[in-house]
């Protein structure tokens, strides 16, 4: 008996600039984009996802893997790898809770060829590189078609995100990078997660944050910490954010008052792969606890010695 061979799709493009990309969308409807295929292509053998007309391929797109400071601005590529992402002296220097997200994500094979593009539009409120983003209070650039031209726009980085797995980008847009502002003196950040065994990878609770300090280097005068998974879309703790800068130093009173914002602010739930709500409940308290010393140390803090 001959068995028929089974196709995922039937043509792969290999465009070269952006604006080509966005006409081969236009021309096939049932067109996926392409990078890393490091959920793609296991979706569509596994017959997760139905197979389609067309993949276009974005990592020959000029600029697209860029990782380069423009002005005040840091700009990472959507196409630029987790593995340059993590060994950038740039981000290292700017961004370091980012180059930390991509660090572990999966194995160095998947991160050889996984970008940070695909892990933010696959909309997933765990996603450690979403998560390194937010903290950085990172935009996003979507481009479009507009009357045969390019058409660039900026944007929150939270407004691209729907619901689990789902983003808010048509079939005619494309994510084409990210940006945030260059790092300052008195700027620090970190992240952290806690996983199931390397063999899973599943990440149970992750999370980021960037400090701003005070000219004495006491105290806190802006902070961001973005949690993952804490509701339907990756998650701001605002309301831990504000005991930060609204109290008067950073010690383990105030440490304990910002845990206990966040788990009250924090939408938890139970996976039966990775953990009970009251787990992640508590562990809030171990990875903020760690993030923020890290942050305020790398920002050059001085906290005031226990009495």
């Amino acid at each position: 008996m001959t068995i028929a061979p089974t196709f995922r799709w039937n043509e792969y493009h290999t465009p070269l600039s952006v604006r080509d990309v966005l006409l081969l969308l236009s021309q096939h409807p049932n067109a996926a984009l392409i990078a890393g295929g490091t959920d793609l292509l296991l979706d569509l053998e596994a017959g997760h996802t139905k197979p389609m007309d067309t993949l276009i391929d974005v990592t020959r797109v000029a600029g697209m893997d860029l990782i380069q400071q423009q002005d005040e601005w840091i700009f990472v590529g959507a196409a630029a790898t987790h593995a340059r992402i993590e060994s950038s002296s740039l981000l290292l220097r700017h961004g370091v809770c980012l180059t930390e997200s991509c660090r572990v994500v999966g194995g160095p094979q998947v991160r050889n060829v996984a970008t940070i593009g695909g892990n933010v539009a696959h909309a997933l409120p765990a996603a450690d590189g979403t998560i390194g983003l937010l903290a950085l209070d990172a935009e996003v650039e979507v481009c479009s078609l507009v009357d045969g031209e390019v058409e660039q726009l900026w944007q929150p980085l939270l407004s691209i995100f729907a619901g689990p797995g789902k983003n808010t980008l048509s079939r005619q847009q494309l994510l084409t990078g990210f940006r945030f502002r260059h790092a300052l003196a008195g700027e620090g950040s970190a992240f952290d997660r806690i996983m199931r065994p390397q063999g899973v990878a599943l990440p149970i609770l992750g999370m980021a944050a960037w400090l701003k300090l005070s000219e004495d280097s006491r105290e806190i005068s802006a902070a961001r910490i973005a949690i993952g998974p804490a509701g339907p879309i990756p998650f701001r703790a605002t309301e831990a954010e504000a005991v930060l800068v609204g109290a008067r130093k950073f010690d383990e009173q105030t440490l304990e008052a910002a845990t206990a914002a966040a788990q009250t602010q924090a939408r938890l739930r139970a996976s039966k792969h990775r953990a009970s709500q009251e787990y992640r409940h508590e562990m809030i308290r171990v990875l903020l606890a760690r993030v923020l010393t890290n942050a305020f140390e790398r920002a050059g803090g001085e906290r005031e010695p226990a009495r």
